[in-house]
């Protein structure tokens, strides 16, 4: 009898330099067609093991069908995909150490939640026991065990998010892919959630899909931009935006004619590019960034305009736009 030869896994380190990072996922060649239509195009990188890692990219990428082939809900044409150096076509393997949250994840409506949290515990290959302990402590990492005997149809949508976030981080898997996490919440709860993310990465690998760039630039460490099924990029976070002669500034009020030719007079400023009403980047000459920022700092103020923020390096959604064919206006994706 023929006996077929499972492909092996990838080197589960990569090297950068004299770095050494573990991988906890990698795609490699992946390419999923649906008909004529190709979704993905051979598609390959590595998530180190242990970051918080976002997959972005404009609506029709290909960042769900990414998710659903990873999760093993979707077949790719061709490529290979392994997890925790399992290959995905082996997922049951994973049972317990992988966890995923679809964006749209629902609740049975007229059901306890701690009866619905049991029950996908029960199905990760938990005991009742098992399930009931793990679930309750899902419930304590979110906030939210007092609702633990009320029917999902109680749930406000916020509440609905975190006690799915809750479904995620049942039993301790070690990675976990969140589809959307903060989609559709109000700023407060959408801050919680990031909050609770970035306390459970700990020791854990994040993989988060978003089209809230800012979201992704201030929690994650790694980013892969895909557009048209193809990768377009793929790096850590500081070396995606960093431009350390690029100055954000965000202004509490509309840039004024007089400030802008204040700005530009400066000898340390070589450019003034307006984003947006309230919002300009500064490129500045290799002067000096504490003396730079002292004269920007100076001149607003003797203009009479103070700044709501101002941040070094690109922002995440301008280089986003840029290798995606847009064009940055300077306001925030959501």
């Amino acid at each position: 009898m023929n006996k077929t030869t499972e492909p092996s896994p990838p080197n589960l380190h990569e090297t950068n330099g004299s770095e050494q990072k573990e991988i906890a996922v990698s795609f490699q060649n992946i390419t999923k067609k649906y008909g004529n239509n190709t979704v993905l195009d051979n598609i390959s990188f590595d998530i180190p093991k242990n970051s918080v890692f976002g997959i972005i990219g404009p609506n029709g990428a290909g960042k769900t069908t990414l998710f659903s082939i990873a999760a093993g809900f979707v077949k790719a044409n061709s490529g290979n995909a392994h997890i925790l150096g399992t290959n995905i076509n082996q997922i049951s393997q994973l049972l317990g150490r992988l966890s995923m949250l679809p964006q749209d994840a629902n609740f049975q409506a007229g059901i306890p939640v701690l009866e619905q949290l049991i029950m996908f515990s029960e199905l990760n290959g938990m005991t009742k026991d098992q399930a009931k302990h793990a679930s309750m402590e899902a419930l304590k990492i979110v906030g939210l065990e007092e609702i633990a005997k009320k029917s999902a149809r109680a749930l406000s949508h916020g509440m609905s998010k975190r006690v799915a976030l809750c479904q995620a981080f049942i039993g301790n898997p070690e990675v976990i892919f969140l589809d959307e996490p903060t989609a559709g919440l109000d700023p407060d709860n959408a801050r919680s959630i990031r909050e609770l993310i970035r306390q459970y990465s700990k020791n854990k690998t994040i993989i988060i899909s978003s089209h809230n760039l800012a979201e992704i630039q201030n929690i994650c460490h790694h980013v892969t931009i895909l557009d048209k099924g193809k990768l377009v990029e793929n790096s850590s976070m500081e070396e995606l935006v960093s431009a350390k002669n690029i100055i954000r500034v965000e202004l509490t009020d509309p840039l004024t004619e007089q400030l802008y030719h204040a700005l530009t007079a400066l000898h340390c400023t070589s450019e003034l590019h307006q984003t947006g009403a309230c919002t300009f980047n500064l490129t500045i000459e290799n002067t000096g960034r504490k003396e730079a920022l002292k004269a920007i700092y100076s001149t607003m103020a003797e203009q009479e305009t103070f700044p709501k923020s101002i941040q070094e390096g690109e922002s995440l959604e301008s280089r986003f736009l840029e290798v995606t064919g847009g064009q940055y206006d300077g306001n925030s994706s959501t």
